[in-house]
């Protein structure tokens, strides 16, 4: 999947007490470090002759020419010391999420002079952002050419991406979940009022009507099975391997008939009394493909895999797991497990199609995923009060198991453990292969949900958003 595009709004700002001619240079100087950084940016040259945001008539050309553009965060770099409540007002008026940053001031001119201040700006815009009640990012006032100045801004880029999958999020649902699965039950209400999370609910009957049209047309249930056999040991018989196709393929389209951009199915056992195969191998070549299917039909599951993949800007899958066993050697070592619908590439060896561990069925995959550093994400919530579990972890070895697997390592799992238990969290994370937990947390304060860390690194989290240099403690 392709590395999501974020596009910004540009939003230079000066005060007229200050050196007008020091803004346009800086201005000018930010906007060739975006390009020379790739960033996608609308500027607002056309504006006014600075390009600059210091007044009304400005701000309302740029509040039209950015809610044109459909930008997805609002960048206001102080060229001097900016002029606070303009920034607020256009902040307000986007109501995405907003990166407020300065350069770092020049020394005082043979006369004692300052030209810009604008460190100083800065403290009053947060103060006024925060009047008006608009959350926002913090870079820490730092040169162009500092190695915080790009990392913030993709930083930044990735929480812009958390934030807009987060608001268009939409789920199909194939099925009612699991009876025996009280935990996954969800408040679709709630979901939409608080988030505007939308659920698009199908029966089971409508899924595999859309199958059997799928194996009517055989062209492109041909080509997955063959993507099957190139990439996948499948121990399986074709007639199976000829309903994952179709199952694969069905899904992607009732997906795109509903407009979701997540799937969540309930994946026994009803649909194996229609169409005799397990669903984890379709919902692998999904999730492959970058489109989310969950087990058990756990909308939350679905929506924390949403979060951790947009908070790779798309470019890592997730491993939608059980938590289910602790390690036998490793007092801090835990089992992430499923009966395979993680996608291939996490895979450290190559997977095989085959019967799972709990089921009579064919259709699970079997496969450990590689091991090294990883995220845990789950949102999740009850009594109308939502959270995101989050932290670090990392893939150890550890006995041979059935399904799609990786032992983990914790820095501390008892109390791992408790946050899990008491909730509001179940069974079910998603895990990803490196570090989005810094940005998963800043996305926090945008989507209004509270990040819940399970080790105490909230300060050097923080710490590493304002730019410092910080080493994670190891697991």
């Amino acid at each position: 999947m392709a590395r999501a595009k974020i596009k910004i709004g540009y939003a230079p700002t000066r005060r007229s007490i200050f050196s007008a001619p020091a803004a346009l240079d800086f201005r000018g100087r930010i906007a060739d470090r975006l390009r020379e950084l790739e960033i996608d940016f609308v500027d607002i040259t056309d504006v006014n002759e600075e390009g600059l945001l210091f007044d009304d008539a400005g701000l309302e050309k740029i509040i039209a020419k950015f809610t044109a553009e459909k930008v997805d965060g609002l960048f206001i770099p102080h060229a001097n010391f900016g002029t606070e409540y303009e920034c607020a007002r256009l902040a307000k008026a986007l109501g995405v999420p907003v990166l407020l940053w300065g350069p770092r001031d020049e020394r005082p001119d043979e006369n004692g002079m300052r030209l810009r201040d604008s460190q100083c700006g800065l403290f009053a815009t947060g103060k006024v952002l925060r009047r008006f009640k608009v959350p926002f990012t913090y870079m820490n006032n730092c040169n162009l050419t500092d190695p915080e100045f790009e990392r913030g801004i993709k930083d930044f880029l990735a929480v812009c991406n958390v934030v807009r999958t987060f608001r268009h999020t939409r789920i199909l649902q194939i099925g009612p979940r699991p009876f025996d699965f009280w935990s996954t039950m969800c408040n679709e209400g709630e979901l939409l009022e608080k988030f505007n999370i939308q659920l698009s609910p199908i029966p089971l009957p409508e899924l595999y009507a859309e199958m059997r049209r799928w194996k009517e047309e055989k062209t492109e249930v041909a080509e997955v099975i063959g993507y099957c056999k190139e990439n996948m040991t499948c121990d399986i018989e074709d007639k199976y391997l000829e309903n994952v196709a179709c199952l694969k393929v069905a899904m992607k389209a009732l997906a795109e008939k509903y407009g979701c951009n997540a799937i969540a199915i309930q994946c026994w056992n009803a649909l194996q009394d229609e169409i005799n195969i397990m669903p984890c191998a379709a919902n692998a070549l999904l999730n492959e493909e970058g489109i989310p299917v969950v087990c058990e039909t756990d909308i939350h599951g679905a929506i924390s895999q949403l979060i951790a993949e947009a908070a790779s800007m798309n470019e890592r899958r997730v491993m939608f797991s059980d938590w289910t066993v602790r390690h036998p050697d490793n007092d801090n070592g835990e089992l992430l497990q499923h009966c395979g619908p993680w996608p291939i590439s996490v895979a450290k060896e190559k997977p095989t199609i085959c019967v799972p561990v709990a089921f009579p069925q064919n259709g699970a995959v079997s496969a450990e995923a590689k091991h090294g550093p990883m995220s845990l994400v789950r949102f999740d919530g009850d009594d109308g009060e939502y959270s995101i579990l989050l932290g670090h972890a990392r893939g150890i070895d550890g006995p041979w198991t059935r399904g799609t697997y990786v032992w983990v390592e914790v820095a501390n799992l008892k109390r791992l453990e408790a946050k899990v238990v008491e909730g509001p969290y179940i069974h079910h994370v998603a895990a990803i292969h490196g570090d989005v937990v810094p940005v998963v947390y800043e996305a926090c304060k945008y989507i209004g949900v509270k990040p819940d860390l399970y080790d105490p690194i909230e300060e050097k989290v923080q710490a590493y958003l304002h730019g410092e240099d910080v080493v994670f403690d190891e697991v």
